[in-house]
């Protein structure tokens, strides 16, 4: 990583000839060496400079390196220190990995071991610097960012995007893949419109049966049809002087697009069973994952009446920058005291394809922040397309039948919809063993019913 490589560190060694000849070392390593002959230098030095990790014999002049090591921890407790010992020094370099050191090195060493040791002493430092930052960051933020969070500039740009659509009532059309957070996107525009003291209703029009379509977004009135026992508002009226989100809207029978699309037109609704004209002021947003101007179910001039202004919500997979952000957000959610990822975790992180995009991140993230034993490793090996058939080498079998197994299940779950008695009966499975195995590989029925 070039940010390791080119770390600054800070040596402090009495003797000149050591002190010249260990610089000229971790220089050719690439390591960027400020010299000082004793502790007091270097701690006024620190007054104004930064380094990334120290280095520092214990023997010296003045305060030896234990006590250098006591200060620089009470001052600046996240910079690494190593510390390098004579044979006799041992027993001390013990002690000082006690109060923090971040290892020692005993004399004579290798010139290779040591610039290994500053690389990963140096890496460590700066991993902390960013998840200090990412803390920040969350800690730090509101309005906007506080609901569509990522600091990549995919993410800046569409927030802007947001802020200024927002404010213009007119309808909005989003793209986006499934688990992007489309519907946080239009809770966004909602929230910081006009309309926000008034409803936010979300319509996913893929849950909807056919034949209820028409009674969920108009409403009835008593004795419609058979079981409509009392007057129903639709979600039409509902949203009236606030924002109807339909997402999915790819999904919507063509019948009832031309209904919606007379609606929007003349802003009136008309209850089943009804004669009476209703007014309606409504904005409309509706989110879907493939252009719509192109889909062959869908009308053109519903299309053009709802493709006023357009927002594209990237899959996480264009803005994997924002991985660790979202991850570290959602493992505080689910658990404040939840153990910080490792430098294997984090790799498992930034190398994983998020097929399921930041929904399927926050899950992991919830298992890993509710589950101590369990690394984000052995979290995705269990999760579907984690394995190539060039990739098992080196995997064990049971970790590669459970990923056959999870993505069976998971198939099987999107084919019905969540339909559990469905999948119950193409894997033959009783429901209690069906649900066991869906809390194992951490499969929720709700993700396969329902939008962003």
């Amino acid at each position: 990583m070039e940010e390791v490589m080119e770390a600054r560190v800070a040596l402090v060694e009495d003797d000149a000839i050591v002190r010249q000849a260990t610089s000229q070392w971790l220089q050719l390593a690439a390591f960027e060496v400020s010299p000082f002959d004793d502790g007091e230098q270097l701690m006024a030095s620190l007054q104004h400079s930064e380094f990334d990790v120290i280095v520092s014999d214990v023997r010296l002049p003045g305060i030896d390196g234990v006590e250098l090591l006591s200060q620089v921890k009470q001052r600046f407790p996240t910079i690494p220190v190593i510390l390098i010992t004579g044979h006799g020094d041992v027993d001390m370099a013990v002690k000082a990995l006690q109060m923090g050191a971040y290892d020692f090195i005993e004399k004579p060493f290798d010139p290779q071991r040591l610039s290994d040791t500053v690389l990963a002493a140096a890496a460590h430092y700066q991993h902390g610097k960013e998840r200090e930052d990412r803390r920040s960051y969350l800690e730090s933020v509101d309005g906007i960012e506080e609901i569509i969070i990522g600091r990549s500039q995919v993410m800046c740009d569409l927030r802007e995007q947001i802020a200024k659509v927002a404010t213009i009532d007119t309808n909005v059309i989003i793209y986006g893949d499934t688990g992007c957070g489309k519907e946080l996107v239009a809770t966004c525009l909602h929230q910081f419109s006009r309309r926000q003291r008034h409803p936010f209703v979300p319509l996913n029009c893929g849950a909807i049966p056919e034949n209820l379509f028409e009674s969920e977004l108009f409403g009835h009135e008593a004795g419609a049809f058979t079981g409509a026992t009392k007057r129903r508002v639709g979600k039409l009226e509902y949203a009236n002087k606030g924002t109807l989100f339909f997402d999915e809207i790819e999904s919507m029978p063509l019948a009832m697009q031309v209904k919606v699309l007379r609606s929007l037109q003349d802003h009136m609704v008309e209850r089943v069973g009804g004669n009476q004209p209703i007014s309606v002021d409504l904005r409309v947003v509706a989110a879907a994952k493939h252009d719509l101007m192109n889909h062959p179910d869908f009308r053109q001039d519903l299309y053009y009446r709802l493709n006023v202004a357009q927002l594209y919500l990237p899959p996480l997979c264009e803005r994997e920058d924002d991985a660790l952000l979202l991850f570290e957000h959602f493992s505080h959610q689910a658990n404040q005291n939840t153990r910080l990822a490792s430098e294997a975790d984090r790799q498992a992180l930034l190398t994983y394809s998020w097929p399921g995009n930041v929904r399927e991140l926050r899950n992991v993230a919830i298992r890993f922040a509710l589950d101590e034993s369990v690394t984000v490793g052995e979290i995705l090996s269990s999760r579907p397309n984690t394995l190539s058939e060039t990739s098992n080498a080196g995997i064990p079998l049971a970790i590669q039948v459970q990923s056959f197994e999870r993505k069976v299940i998971h198939d099987a779950l999107v084919r019905h919809n969540g339909k559990i008695t469905q999948v119950m009966q193409e894997l033959d499975l009783p429901r209690r063993t069906l649900n066991q195995k869906m809390a194992r590989y951490a499969l929720n029925r709700s993700d396969y019913v329902s939008g962003d």
